[in-house]
């Protein structure tokens, strides 16, 4: 199932977005593969940081983002929400990630 919004529709609000995010996101390798892609981006951020090892930084970002795509055009079957609304898919990846992570959402629905 593709939850794609209306061309002309557009998110004026990030409380809006994110249910529209989830939905997006419902193949359980999908999320799995999100949630690797963040984790290692954010190792890579802190690791660059802490050792001024500075190419590490936007190697993170493009970990975050094979990994996310992958999911999304292999398993998902859509196309990823950062190609209309690049902020709040963002911020999506990482609420997201944090309730994978604290389990408010689980990797598998029911």
């Amino acid at each position: 199932m593709n939850s794609v919004p209306p061309a002309h529709m557009k998110f004026e609000r990030f409380a809006d977005f994110y249910p529209f995010y989830l939905g997006e996101h419902r193949n359980p390798t999908c999320r799995v593969l999100h949630f690797i892609g963040t984790s290692i981006g954010l190792t890579c951020l802190v690791v660059g940081i802490l050792t001024r090892t500075w190419w590490l930084l936007p190697a993170g970002i493009v970990q975050g983002y094979a990994w996310a795509w992958i999911g999304h055009f292999g398993f998902e079957k859509n196309k990823p929400a950062s190609f209309k609304q690049p902020l709040y898919s963002f911020m999506g990846d990482w609420v997201m990630w944090f309730q994978l992570l604290t389990g408010k959402i689980k990797f598998q629905q029911k």
